[in-house]
């Protein structure tokens, strides 16, 4: 497929990975088993730290589409205990 077909899609930032990951409802070791690679690095890509590329933007890709995940913001707030 030619670069041109492509759809755009915008970057994996760090509040697009972390929606991702709850949609899934994984951990953030769960989700690195699943890219092959470190818990660690996940971490790093959801506190903006690093953002992922290459062969990891596309499985991250691969993976939101099989899962019909759509990203339309900020993700869910996580309950807190009062």
């Amino acid at each position: 497929m030619s670069r041109q077909n492509q759809t755009k899609r915008p970057p994996w930032d760090s509040k697009r990975i972390q929606a991702l990951r709850r949609h899934l409802e994984l951990t953030q070791r769960q989700l690195a088993e699943k890219l092959g690679t470190r818990q660690q690095t996940i971490s790093e890509w959801e506190t903006g730290m690093y953002q992922p590329h290459g062969a990891s933007a596309t499985l991250l890709t691969m993976i939101a589409e099989q899962a019909k995940f759509k990203y339309e913001g900020a993700p869910p707030k996580e309950p807190q205990e009062a």
